[in-house]
Formats: structure tokens, sequence, C-alpha cells
């Protein structure tokens, strides 16, 4: 499989940085992915500003040339890795460089940054969308700037492993007595045909997934309540679902082994799943 590293395409086993990167010895960078179908990246635009975003909150300064190739590069890596038919994930990572000494302030001397990508084959979770999945809720202890799509992940892979190691899918995490997500998804709560999820702000990364399903919402004239559930809630809720860029729309049938609704896919997260598989085929 060939990767991108710095202005080269190689194979992902030859690609190497230096232990000197900052994401390596700080997490002092920042990534998105993007679905790939039949070759379309999907929501490309919306991707590519969080990116943006990213870059601005870490400053990074990447060049406009450099950010301008970036999905021409992805474009280039599902091509060649031969991933144009059916579906892929291309992996953006860009990192404030390698710098030495090791020093917790930015580096003195410009440094370039170091400009990762990768291309893999992608199959979607199509049982779990059909069944739903099960969850735990967990703390929310991550840093306070969650709204930056960064490499510092240990919180997000502490909770997801805290969730396979108790048998089920993933984790509903809980920030001063409300919900806010899960440790790679966005959460939305359905009551009485309202949904219900937490608002943009610092606390979560607003998914690019989410801001699809609100829009689609939109379209099809259910409610949006951008308003925490508070944990007191959750077992009143008649649905609950996850939503990103690889978890697509995601039921969750219980959390701590309680039922959530009827404990199954309801309507509301079906019909929004019809919907969103049609915008996904290109409908």
């Amino acid at each position: 499989m060939q990767v991108y590293l710095n202005g080269s395409y190689v194979e992902h086993t030859e690609a190497k940085v230096s232990v000197g990167d900052r994401a390596f010895v700080f997490g002092d960078g920042i990534y998105e992915v993007i679905r790939v179908v039949n070759g379309r990246f999907i929501m490309e635009d919306e991707h590519m500003d969080r990116l943006d975003e990213g870059l601005a909150g870490l400053k990074i300064d990447l060049s406009k040339e450099q950010r301008d190739q970036v999905a021409d590069i992805g474009r280039k890596l599902v091509s060649i890795n031969g991933l144009e038919n059916g579906q892929a994930k291309v992996y953006i990572q860009v990192t404030r460089g390698s710098a030495w000494p090791r020093t917790h302030t930015f580096p003195d001397s410009p440094v370039e940054p170091t400009v990762y990508l990768a291309a893999e084959p992608f199959t979607p979770h199509k049982k779990l969308h059909e069944e739903g999945v099960d969850a735990i809720t967990v703390s929310d202890v991550r840093w306070s700037r969650c709204n930056l799509k960064t490499v510092n992940l240990l919180p997000n892979t502490l909770a997801k492993q805290q969730a396979r190691d108790a048998g089920v899918n993933s984790a509903v995490m809980i920030r001063d007595g409300v919900i806010t997500e899960s440790p790679n998804a966005n959460i939305f709560g359905v009551k009485d045909g309202v949904l219900r999820t937490y608002p943009a702000s610092n606390y979560i990364l607003s998914g690019i997934t989410r801001q699809a399903v609100i829009a689609i919402a939109k379209e099809e004239n259910i409610e949006v309540n951008l308003q925490p559930i508070g944990e007191h809630e959750l077992y009143e809720l008649d649905e609950l679902f996850f939503t990103g860029t690889t978890t697509d729309i995601q039921p969750i049938n219980r959390v701590n082994n309680r039922a959530i609704g009827p404990g199954k896919p309801g309507p509301v997260v079906q019909r929004i799943q019809t919907i969103y598989n049609a915008k996904l085929a290109g409908g």
C-alpha cells in the first residue's frame, strides 16, 4: 500500500518520520479522515474546512501551496492503490514538524510541517447499523479543546478500550452530568420525535456526519434541539445513536445493560439512515 509522506509516495512499510517529530514527542498535530465512495470524496469541503480550523487552532503554518495539494494527493493515493471502486477512507495528518532539542515551546527556527496521507479500503458496519449496538457510560476526562481534531487521543483510546473490556461496542461520555459524545463519534438522542444533541462547542468535535444529520433533519421537518442530554434523562429517551465518518448512523440499543426505548433501532434513526445512505450513494 502506497502512502504519501513529505512530498514522496512510498510503500507504507518504508515511510519514516524523525524521532524529533513533534507529533511523536508531544502529540503536536491534527488529522482528518475522509470517506470515499467509488472515487468520490464525501463532504470533502467540510473536512478540509475542519482541517484548516485545526491548523489555525494549533498555529501550524502549512503553506497555501501545500494545503491546496492535500485533497489531490488523497485522490492520487486512491487511484494508485486501486481503490476507485467500492468504499475507502483517506487519512490526513499534519504535524508541526521535526525539531531539536525537544522543548515545550514552538521551534524558534521555522521547521517544515510533516504531511502524511494514507488510503485504505473500508467496509461499512452494515450489521451494526441494522441491529444496533450496546454501550457503557464513562467519564469524559478529555481536555477542553475537543473541537480541535488533534492526534492526542489517549483518553479516547482508554474509553474505547474500557468499552471493549466490558464486551460492548463503545462508550457514552459524561461531563458535568450531561452526555457529550463517544470516543470516536457524536451522539444524538430522540424523545417524542425530537432530536437532541450537544451543541457545537469546545467540549465536542462537531462531526461532519453530525452536521449532515442536522441538515437531513431540517429537510425532513424533524425538530432538532441543540441542548445537552442529561445523564438522568438517558433511560427516558426513545432512541439513541452514534454518528461519524466511518461510524455512519449507528443505533444504540442498550447502555449499561439497560434498554434505550424498546432496545432496538427506532423509526427516527432508521429514517435518517435511509436518507444518509442515499446521499452516500450519490442520491
